[in-house]
C-alpha cells in the first residue's frame, strides 16, 4: 500500500526527485527485482510530501490485516512528522479508532452512523438496478427492505 501511495504522490509531481529516480534504477538491476523496503518508501514519501502540500486518503482501513495496519499507521506517522503540510484522511469502522488515535499524531475523529431511512433508500436503489428482476418476487424484496434496516443500530 505504501508503494502504491508513493507512486501516486510521485505521479503528481512536475519533476521526479533524483533520489527516487536513483532508487528505481538501483532496484531495477537487482536479480528478481527486489522491491523497496518500507524504510526506503517512507523516506521517499517524506521527501516528496515535504515539497508539496499533500492529502492522503485511505478508505476502509479496518479491512487491512491488523499487523499491516500497525505498520501502515506507524509509517504514515513518520511521514507526518517530517511533512507538516501533509494531511491524512482515514475511514474505518469504530473498532480501529483507538489504534488510529494512538498511532497517528493530531487525529480528529468524526463518527458517522447510517440512519434507517438512508439504508432503505440505498437498498431500494440497489434493488432497482438488479439485472435479474425475475429472480426476486415482491415478498423477498419487502423482506430485504424490512429486515436489513432492522439490524442496523441507530445512535
Amino acid at each position: 500500500m505504501l508503494g502504491a501511495l508513493l507512486k501516486q504522490v510521485v505521479s503528481g509531481l512536475e519533476e521526479i526527485p533524483e533520489e527516487i529516480e536513483q532508487a528505481y534504477e538501483d532496484h531495477k538491476r537487482v536479480i528478481d527485482g527486489r522491491g523497496l523496503q518500507i524504510v526506503e518508501i517512507v523516506k521517499m514519501l517524506q521527501t516528496t510530501t515535504s515539497r508539496k502540500r499533500t492529502f492522503i486518503c485511505i478508505d476502509a482501513l479496518d479491512e487491512c490485516v491488523a499487523r499491516y495496519r500497525v505498520k501502515l499507521l506507524d509509517s504514515l506517522n513518520q511521514v507526518l512528522r517530517r511533512s507538516p503540510g501533509t494531511r491524512v484522511f482515514v475511514t474505518g469502522r469504530p473498532h480501529i479508532q483507538f489504534e488510529v488515535v494512538k498511532r497517528l499524531s493530531g487525529v480528529v475523529t468524526v463518527r458517522i452512523t447510517p440512519r434507517r431511512p438512508d439504508i432503505i433508500s440505498y437498498l431500494q436503489a440497489r434493488l432497482d438496478e438488479d439485472t435479474t428482476p425475475e429472480a426476486m418476487d415482491s415478498s423477498l424484496k419487502a423482506d430485504i427492505l424490512k429486515k436489513i434496516p432492522e439490524r442496523i443500530s441507530e445512535i
